[in-house]
């Protein structure tokens, strides 16, 4: 029996130099962070959050339990619109809401039992442009501002997407391309003629150019273009084209799975999200010069790696950045050893009973 539990003994004692080591190492990357006096507020699993881009200090705005995408603000800079899931994780509890950016004066605007998504403002703050999938494809739709008088704004007969509303323009993707129309939905008009548009191959979306944005100044459209479906989730280059279709222009040339890019308000830097590169997931916040240059993760350092960030977009001053955060709750490599290293103590301990 002496010869049986010497050896335990040994085992349980290493295994407890293991929890020693692992603990002191965890609690040296909670104090470095503590130390640096930065940390991310977390509630709910979701929440709209600002980050300094000077100081890096982060601020939870507005917290809920389910998906907040599509984030967008006002001309004045006081006012969010976005879209969120609200009484379940179906696409037809997605509802268009408003809330100031203080966090103040939550409402929701839609309340049905259809798919509302992508919202953006007007340039006078009085209405909001949306898309809808209240008849047989996905249709722009309009509304006040408060959600009342919804209409149907444009319906190209198939589907009809990512919608932005700028000047007296609305540029929007429609048959996987990029086309603009004007503001009353008349003289719509193709802007982009990518290669294999509409096209399906392995990823959740055919090949083709989403998500467009049109800048300042109304000249210059950027948006996603697929370039390969290695991926489920899609490979991705970032590109601008001016409003008439010429100067077609490739800003990146990863491949990642990447885009949603905003402009600053001074016409002059892109922000986008990366969420994969290649089957690596990141969800980290990128920042560009306008022309492609000076193209660089701007994503904190002390964010934990379980903290996904989404539609990020600039401030009204462009010194700060809005966006939708995701806490994945997932087990930590070191919650799973330690689980594993208790079941083994309990079985060492019955051997020694």
């Amino acid at each position: 029996m002496t010869n049986l539990i010497t050896p335990l003994k040994k085992k349980i004692l290493f295994a407890f130099l293991l929890i020693a080591i692992f603990t002191i190492f965890e609690a040296g990357c909670a104090a470095d962070i503590f130390l640096r006096g930065k940390s991310v507020p977390h509630e709910e699993r979701w929440g709209i959050y600002i980050v300094d881009l000077a100081t890096e200090d982060v601020t939870l705005v507005y917290t809920c339990p389910r998906k907040i995408s599509g984030l967008q603000l006002n001309s004045t800079g006081d006012t969010l619109v976005f879209s969120q899931k609200i009484d379940g994780d179906d696409n037809e509890h997605e509802e268009i809401c408003t809330i100031t950016v203080d966090g103040s004066n939550f409402r929701r605007l839609t309340n049905n039992t259809v798919l509302d998504t992508y919202p953006c403002w007007s340039p006078d703050n009085s209405k909001i442009v949306f898309l809808s999938w209240r008849d047989t494809t996905m249709d722009i739709y309009t509304m006040n501002a408060d959600g009342s008088d919804v209409k149907k704004l444009y319906d190209s007969g198939g589907h009809d997407g990512d919608v932005q509303w700028l000047n007296d323009a609305i540029v929007f993707t429609r048959d996987s391309q990029i086309w603009i129309m004007d503001d009353d939905g008349t003289n719509a008009r193709q802007v982009t003629n990518p290669p294999r548009a509409g096209e399906w191959g392995n990823a959740v979306l055919p090949f083709g150019d989403y998500d467009p944005k049109l800048s300042p100044d109304g000249t210059t459209i950027v948006f996603e273009r697929m370039v390969d479906d290695k991926t489920r989730h899609g490979n991705y280059n970032i590109y601008t084209i001016r409003e008439d279709g010429s100067q077609e222009t490739a800003l990146t040339d990863t491949g990642y799975s990447q885009g949603i890019a905003n402009w600053s308000h001074s016409g002059d830097k892109l922000v986008y999200f990366v969420t994969a590169m290649g089957e690596e997931g990141v969800f980290d916040i990128y920042v560009m010069n306008a022309d492609g240059t000076d193209n660089r993760n701007s994503t904190p350092g002390y964010f934990p790696k379980n903290f996904l960030c989404h539609s990020p977009i600039f401030s009204l001053d462009d010194s700060k950045i809005y966006f939708a955060g995701e806490w994945w709750e997932e087990a930590s490599g070191f919650g799973v050893f330690l689980v594993l290293l208790g079941l083994f103590l309990a079985l060492s301990v019955k051997k020694l009973t």
